[in-house]
């Protein structure tokens, strides 16, 4: 989905002589379709939402509970919610043992 630059307003695909275009029905703004599916490389737009994965978590900064690590018997962890169903559903809160690294999730 994209939006005109110039307004605001999402661009909705229309056919011309020219081929197929983008076009904004506020301000008639048009470009190529084929621009629109482009994407450049270079590109530093950052993810509304970016999951991060083992090697990429900090877990110094979480919060620690005490709990037992079913791995390992060990009773720190660091723990995180994520709403990982729908948004009607309570949140799952994931934990990991601070000795072993064994994650396991509770489901609320």
């Amino acid at each position: 989905m994209r939006f005109c630059p110039k307004c605001g307003t999402r661009l909705v695909h229309a056919k011309g002589n020219d081929g197929v275009y983008l076009t904004c029905r506020k301000c008639s703004y048009r470009e190529s379709a084929a621009k629109s599916n482009t994407r450049s490389s270079s590109t530093t737009e950052k993810p509304l939402i970016q999951v991060l994965g083992d090697e990429d978590m900090d877990v110094s900064t979480l919060p620690t509970t005490k709990i037992i690590c079913p791995r390992c018997g060990n009773d720190t962890a660091v723990w995180w919610m994520l709403q990982t169903r729908s948004a009607d559903e309570p949140t799952t809160q994931f934990y990991r043992c601070v000795k072993c690294n064994h994650t396991w999730r509770h489901y609320a």
